[in-house]
């Protein structure tokens, strides 16, 4: 028989870390309706470095903070949002911690300025890492504090 890893619980919302882009603390909606994870960014560039395709974008965080940040982008997808609408946007692949665990995670960078939540993170990155428990938030953070509150 197969041994059973036993997997870290998550809230239906947590704070999160993406530490190579340096934002710690994003108020996250855990989505296992959604296959890929999703961050609120306005993409501002693609480009090239050492032969690399990269992607320039700027997200908001924290007190409306604007950071700019880089990542390789490893695609440009397709993807089927809540509404039904397909939309074709980057994907990012970065590392992504949830409490103690981080691993890396695919991300694309939508408009999600709509949405209470800035990043929402979907299936595959919980898959092999965490299971949910849809009636509690918070289980690996802390309560969000005024400065990281999510929008209304």
């Amino acid at each position: 028989m197969k041994p059973v890893k036993t997997l870290t619980m998550v809230g239906w919302r947590e704070l999160v870390d993406l530490p190579e882009l340096g934002i710690r603390g994003l108020p996250a909606k855990i989505d296992t309706g959604a296959r890929t994870s999703s961050l609120h960014a306005e993409v501002l560039e693609t480009f090239e470095r050492d032969g690399e395709r990269y992607v320039r974008f700027a997200i908001e965080h924290g007190d409306h903070v604007r950071q700019v940040c880089e990542a390789v982008h490893v695609d440009v997808r397709g993807i089927t949002s809540s509404n039904g609408e397909t939309q074709d946007r980057y994907v990012i692949k970065t590392p992504l911690r949830i409490g103690d665990t981080e691993f890396r995670a695919e991300i694309s960078l939508a408009d999600r300025g709509s949405m209470k939540f800035p990043m929402l993170v979907g299936r595959s990155s919980l898959r092999r890492h965490f299971a949910v428990d849809s009636g509690h938030s918070w289980l690996q953070s802390p309560r969000p504090t005024a400065r990281t509150k999510t929008r209304s």
